[in-house]
């Protein structure tokens, strides 16, 4: 079932050219217009099915606040359509709703009313309320005493009192301490389970590639990519580098992935082999063996200075490990058109079983999101196998070792 179809959405604002343009605007309605149109949103389309997560994301201005808020229907869309069927609970601005000067109790009671809630129904809520929120006495102090934490705990606890069908929440929960994160992101889990449609904005790539089955970039207040966490994320983290669509190419590759390629161009990877301590190239390896990262790099235009590194991922696209050569202190320096160049990157494959992906960075400075000469994502597949060492969980081998020692209490005997 469709619980949310989006249909050539669009949000504008007016600039006036000064203080004073309202105001003539208002007295001379007739006369030539005052203001520029400022569209925040424009041509937005989407359409999302019960039980779905969907991740939203952007830079900042990019129009992910409006769209949410015409979703929750504090909006008003200039043009296009919201359709959505079932209750929504967002969790938009922190503590919005919220009287600074009544207490946290009754700011629930009026909270829980502005989410369709029956006064018996809000009262039988909130010892649940209380219990998720974990504030203690501060429940009856006025809301103007509480930290951003204890607000966020509090309308988060509120907005899912009750499993709703389409929870929406806008970077809320970044500002929580990790408990709290950990705790509500258990209850969104425990939601998706049960049916429950999200829409959520996070610049936390882990939180979005763990909990979304989709996600959509904003640009400019224009949808300009939607699809799969892994590849939308990546996309999303070229276009954070380069602020151009026409410096970003995403092509599929034959084992089935979507690589991510950006940059200028100035410098550019032709090859990645992972080396054996043989010196053989190998696609499958050893947990804990010695490998060799080579890759290999032509010069397209003379470079001062440059940056390579690379950056290991699961299969969920998360991150497990990340160097580059400013890191590690040893500077590239004057390289020319056409000179190529051999990064070997040395060290002990420690991950867990199973399968990885690697991405390379080029740029003029330590982060590629400035001066990046070329980004790459998934530009070599491999797997990590475990047939030598105890079986163990995780994403990384410890080596870990076990002593016990056995105390005999009074009176025991061992035979």
């Amino acid at each position: 079932m469709t619980i949310l179809r989006i249909h050539n959405l669009g949000k504008a604002y007016k600039q006036y050219f000064s203080r004073w343009s309202r105001l003539a605007e208002w007295c001379l309605p007739s006369s030539h217009p005052r203001y520029r149109i400022y569209w925040a949103l424009q041509n937005v389309n989407c359409q999302v099915q019960a039980g779905e997560a969907i991740g939203i994301v952007g830079m900042n201005g990019a129009g992910k606040s409006t769209l949410l808020k015409i979703i929750a229907g504090t909006t008003q869309p200039t043009t296009g359509s919201v359709e959505i069927n079932g209750r929504v609970a967002a969790l938009l601005e922190l503590g919005m709703g919220f009287h600074p000067e009544f207490t946290g109790r009754q700011n629930v009671v009026m909270a829980g009313q502005l989410f369709g809630f029956l006064a018996d129904e809000i009262q039988s809520l909130l010892p649940g309320i209380e219990d998720f929120a974990e504030i203690g006495d501060y429940i009856d102090q006025p809301v103007r005493t509480y930290s951003s934490g204890m607000l966020m705990r509090l309308a988060f606890a509120v907005a899912t009192a009750k499993r709703p069908d389409l929870l929406i929440v806008d970077e809320a929960l970044s500002v929580g301490d990790s408990y709290f994160q950990y705790k509500s992101f258990s209850r969104i889990r425990k939601f998706r389970e049960e049916g429950t449609t999200l829409l959520l904005v996070s610049h936390d790539r882990g939180a979005i590639q763990s909990i979304c089955d989709r996600v959509m970039v904003l640009h400019n207040g224009k949808a300009v990519k939607e699809g799969p966490a892994e590849e939308a994320m990546d996309f999303y983290h070229a276009l954070m580098a380069e602020r151009d669509l026409t410096l970003i190419r995403q092509e599929r590759q034959a084992y089935g992935k979507v690589q991510t390629i950006s940059g200028g161009g100035e410098m550019s990877v032709f090859e990645i082999r992972l080396l054996s301590k043989e010196g053989k190239p190998v696609e499958g390896v050893e947990t804990g063996t010695p490998v060799t990262l080579e890759i290999r790099i032509k010069v397209n235009k003379p470079v001062a200075e440059a940056v390579v590194g690379f950056m290991i991922k699961d299969r969920l696209g998360q991150i497990m490990y990340g160097i580059n050569s400013y890191l590690l202190g040893q500077p590239i320096r004057h390289l020319s058109a056409k000179d190529q160049l051999v990064c070997c990157f040395q060290f002990e494959m420690n991950l867990g079983k199973g399968n990885y992906s690697i991405s390379t960075a080029i740029s003029k400075k330590e982060s590629h999101l400035a001066d990046n000469y070329e980004w790459r994502d998934g530009g070599f597949v491999f797997s990590v196998l475990n047939t030598k060492k105890p079986d163990f969980v995780g994403c990384v081998s410890l080596d870990a070792t076990l002593s016990t020692q056995h105390t005999f209490s009074a009176g025991h005997s061992n035979l």
